[in-house]
């Protein structure tokens, strides 16, 4: 196996490695995305219900306190979330164009092993061709003597 197969190898590993990294943060970012809108619709179900009840309004203005600092951790999260998926997005892209550099490179290297062995090829029929042609020449001669 040639060492740029070995590289080959080895950078779609570490390729494969940063896909699933960023499919784990995007996983991430989606369940905290589920988490806000189910917030969201928390909130607005709380707020029917206090408008409803007399009692339970003087308890929402506690429940909306802490929902609103709920809200922000998770907004902040998301966007921590959205910046990790940028910078893993940018290394993936690093991680593909360098195996595709060296495939390319291997690709190659094939190309002009394969060019290489037509070469040798037409060398050995190009000798092979010569001989018979000498011989002939030698059995001529030798019926005119």
């Amino acid at each position: 196996m040639s060492s740029l197969k070995t590289i080959i190898r080895l950078q779609k590993w570490k390729l494969d490695e940063k896909r699933r990294a960023l499919a784990e943060l995007q996983s991430l970012a989606d369940r905290l995305q589920a988490e806000i809108e189910r917030l969201k619709e928390e909130i607005a179900a709380e707020r029917d219900t206090a408008r409803g009840n007399v009692e339970y309004a003087f308890t929402y203005s506690n429940y909306i306190q802490a929902a609103m600092e709920r809200g922000k951790r998770l907004t902040q999260s998301m966007g921590q979330v959205e910046a990790q998926i940028a910078v893993a997005t940018d290394e993936m892209a690093e991680a593909f164009q360098e195996l595709k550099r060296y495939e390319l490179a291997e690709e190659e290297r094939l190309k002009r092993e394969k060019e290489k062995l037509k070469r040798k090829e037409a060398n050995m029929l190009d000798e092979t061709a010569l001989v018979g042609f000498r011989r002939r020449q030698q059995e001529e001669s030798s019926v005119e003597s």
